[in-house]
């Protein structure tokens, strides 16, 4: 069985920034990828995610309006472990401050 994917919608994308919300059915993934930019991901509603990649499994506790921060570089897979939806807001700087 294959997971549901994880719908992006677009918000903002300029020569600066990327903003990005991400919605999760229960069990859907965002897929394996690779973080192109440092990005900070603000959390819509309090949850967790299940965080897979090179150096193994994790599940990360999250909570809304709590940002945390993630170096370009990062490479994994991101699913919501939660019995019901989930979103998060992912701003990406493109450009050196």
């Amino acid at each position: 069985m294959v997971a549901a994917r994880a719908v992006p919608t677009l918000q903002v994308d300029n020569d600066r920034v990327r903003v990005t919300r991400w919605d999760f059915a229960p069990g859907a993934k965002t897929g394996f990828h690779r973080h192109e930019y440092d990005c900070v991901i603000v959390p819509v509603l309090d949850g967790a995610l299940g965080l897979s990649g090179p150096q193994g499994s994790t599940r990360a506790a999250l909570v809304a309006g709590v940002r945390y921060f993630r170096q370009a570089g990062v490479e994994r897979d991101v699913e919501n472990v939660n019995p019901n939806p989930f979103a998060f807001v992912e701003v990406e700087r493109k450009q050196p401050g």
